[in-house]
């Protein structure tokens, strides 16, 4: 045995009661639970701790932090094993040079530039091959799944043009899809409020589902609308996976804006319909109000036709950018949920351009301020948006296909504090303090559930023959360490966190190993349906 954890509270993915026994960990997989006589190599006196699966975070943007930091504390910390990328249906595979370099202008917001990255793929196999291979070839600090981005398969079909799609452009996206599902992805993610993804008609998307399910993945929309529409995008998504028989999986499911205060149980009774029916449903979120995004986002999708380049040139004109401003600030635009904005609600969150780094941390003043930052960082910068509710919050968590996802974007000076306290604040603050979920319910959320919507057999639960990725964490102590002043604190009350049976936390601190690896869908293809 290498490793056995003795006298360990076991919280084991399942919702079940908790237990106290020794766990017993050989050659990176669970190999024993009980009373274990026998010592191991390694022995850690675990009592007054719990154990549970690692956590998976179900909506990771690091689809290049994890290539750029060999650390990411971030994410290890938090006692999160593996992460799904590819989010909001923007990301960097399966491209071509022209779209790579349109895609990395698009969402430097949410991952930099990238000038320092050696982009050396274009396929979805490639990516995650250079998963495995990073830092020297050594890998990364945690696993990754990738979702195939529907937002970079349209831009590589047929641009970033707002028009439906050709015959023959259609079947060029299928086509990339099913690729990328061959190779290795766990799904298709759409950005619907964002371009141009957000140009797919529901019959368009409702292909590319086809291929999806006949892969087995699941869809991860993140649907047309939080605000104003929130119910009806819910009810498109729910009658789109429905009609392609395809899973679906909500991302960041929640009811923002003043129009949807109280209005979480609509959302959940519209599910509890269709999960009566025999739809495939679950759906993640993070456990804050505010939300975070681009600021360019917020931009009217006519005002981001023909991509980042297109977008700046209608800012600079003076007559584009009032049409925006009119949009923004009197019509609702689609890119702000149909809701006209509310500056005072925005907060800049992070900039690119060190020049502009004064304006970080400030709620916005109106529609020119927020027009000199998009010119001024070239559509970077990042903001919160302070439009959530409580309620709401406490009542998607409580429900029984929800699972945990951070939604964390790791740039700019003041990143959300979800990047770095999603998980240790559902233990700590959900759990421990406010009661809301039982300790054994919240680490179902955050691990067993997570695993099943994956189809990772030997993932999410703490059972023999599963892989030993682990996280001890003390249940009284417990506490995201982030906050809005301070988002890049480390959480406390996590000790140890292993994946395949290493420590990559040991005693509250970073070790050096990078045991992270792509996790690819496992299971063989059906051939898809014509």
């Amino acid at each position: 045995m290498h490793l056995v954890l003795r006298g360990v509270r076991v919280v084991d993915g399942t919702g079940g009661p908790s237990y106290t026994a020794d766990v017993g960990v050989h050659e990176g997989r669970i190999a024993e639970i009980g009373r274990i006589t026998g010592g191991g190599r390694r022995t850690l006196d675990a009592h007054g701790l719990a154990l549970a699966p690692g956590f998976v975070d179900m909506h990771a943007h690091s689809d290049l932090a994890l290539l750029r930091d060999p650390d990411h504390s971030a994410k290890a910390a938090q006692g999160v094993t593996l992460e799904v990328l590819g989010q909001d249906g923007l990301s960097y595979a399966p491209v071509d040079d022209r779209t790579l370099g349109e895609v990395r202008a698009a969402i430097a917001g949410w991952n930099g530039s990238g000038d320092d990255i050696d982009f050396d793929w274009r396929t979805v196999g490639e990516y995650l091959d250079r998963l495995d291979r990073a830092h020297g070839g050594q890998g990364c600090a945690v696993n990754a799944a990738y979702l195939v981005p529907q937002g970079t398969v349209r831009a590589y079909a047929l641009g970033w043009d707002d028009r439906p799609a050709t015959p023959a452009e259609l079947d060029r996206m299928r086509r990339l899809v099913a690729d990328g599902l061959a190779q290795g992805a766990v799904g298709l993610s759409s950005g619907l409020t964002y371009t141009p993804g957000m140009y797919a008609s529901g019959a368009e998307l409702a292909e590319l589902c086809r291929v999806v399910a006949a892969y087995g993945g699941y869809y991860c929309p993140h649907h047309r609308s939080y605000g104003r529409d929130a119910l009806a995008a819910y009810a498109e998504m729910v009658r789109l996976t429905r009609e392609a028989g395809c899973a679906l999986h909500l991302a960041h499911a929640t009811m923002n804006f003043a129009e949807n205060e109280g209005r979480a149980p609509e959302l959940l009774a519209l599910l509890d319909a269709a999960l009566a029916e025999g739809c495939d449903i679950t759906l993640d979120s993070y456990p804050y109000t505010p939300g975070c995004t681009t600021l360019v986002a917020l931009l009217p999708s006519w005002a981001n036709e023909g991509g980042p380049e297109a977008v700046l040139a209608r800012l600079r004109d003076d007559a584009g950018a009032e049409r925006i401003r009119y949009a923004l600030e009197v019509t609702g635009a689609d890119g702000c949920h149909g809701v006209p904005v509310d500056w005072s609600t925005v907060e800049v969150s992070g900039v690119t351009d060190p020049a502009l780094a004064g304006y970080v941390g400030t709620r916005l003043d109106g529609w020119d301020t927020a027009r000199r930052l998009l010119l001024g960082d070239r559509l970077a910068p990042t903001v919160l948006q302070h439009v959530g509710h409580e309620e709401n919050v406490r009542a998607i968590m409580r429900h029984r296909v929800h699972t945990g996802g951070s939604d964390g974007i790791l740039r700019g000076a003041k990143p959300h504090p979800r990047a770095y306290g999603t998980f240790p604040h559902y233990l700590g603050h959900y759990v421990r303090e406010l009661g809301v979920l039982s300790l054994e319910e919240c680490v179902a959320h955050l691990s067993g559930r997570p695993a099943a919507r994956l189809r990772l057999p030997d993932r999410g639960l703490i059972r023999i023959g599963h892989r030993a990725d682990l996280v001890l964490f003390d249940p009284d102590a417990v506490a995201a360490g982030s906050t809005y002043e301070n988002p890049r604190t480390l959480p406390t009350g996590i000790p140890h966190v292993l994946i395949d049976g290493g420590f990559v936390m040991r005693d509250g601190r970073r070790t050096d190993v990078l045991a992270g690896r792509s996790v690819r869908r496992t299971g063989f293809p059906l051939p898809p349906r014509r």
